[in-house]
């Protein structure tokens, strides 16, 4: 049975946090998930887009969620809102690859590409992987996969100490083309031994 709390979860970074959903991101919550939009190219192009039904249908059960204070715990996504404004910006996640095995895989999208290159997306996914270490001891590991499209997450992964375990070679079609498929791994205790004080301590020590 799933574990459900109305306690409210927010990670402090130095420029931006990781929180639950609230009723005034869902307009551009939806806007952003509606087809068009630049970071659709990166972001698993290689999959169908959700149509307006399905994005209707997505916004629909996350005010239910707002709604009844009631979110899943550990939480399957957050909102990435800058400090400043506290305005939704994008969304960190994560799925199963093998839950029989305690194997899941990160996600991040920042939807705005005026924020992109600019240290937002290693704030956040460094906060969140640090969330899933803590609330889901029985992990051991993180994985984060991408495709060789995505010089920025290759940047990213490589950056929080992410180690590229798999290479499908020409597994992925975009606008005709083929790219690998990538696999990134991070354990436990690498995470551990490079951010001895915590992800949060690690980033208020940096210049």
């Amino acid at each position: 049975m799933a574990d459900y709390s109305s306690a409210p979860v927010h990670l402090a970074g130095r420029r931006l946090h990781l929180r639950d959903f609230r009723f005034d991101d869902l307009a551009a919550y939806g806007s952003w998930q509606m087809p068009g939009h630049a970071w659709q190219d990166l972001d698993g192009p290689y999959y169908p887009r959700l149509n307006k039904a399905q994005v209707e249908e997505a916004i629909k059960r996350t005010r239910r969620a707002i709604e009844l204070q009631s979110w899943p715990r550990p939480r399957p996504r957050l909102v990435i809102a800058e400090e400043a404004g506290d305005q939704l910006i994008g969304i960190v996640s994560w799925y199963w690859i093998g839950e029989e095995t305690n194997w899941l895989a990160v996600g991040i999208v920042l939807f705005d590409p005026d924020n992109w290159g600019h240290g937002f997306g290693y704030e956040a996914l460094g906060l969140w992987c640090e969330y899933l270490f803590s609330a889901m001891p029985r992990i051991v590991r993180l994985d984060l996969r991408t495709w060789s499209g995505n010089q920025g997450m290759m940047k990213l992964a490589r950056k929080l100490g992410f180690v590229e375990e798999a290479r499908f070679r020409q597994a992925r079609i975009v606008n005709g083309a083929y790219f690998d498929g990538l696999g990134y791994g991070i354990l436990r205790e690498e995470w551990q031994a490079r951010y001895g004080e915590g992800f949060h301590g690690h980033l208020l020590g940096r210049t």
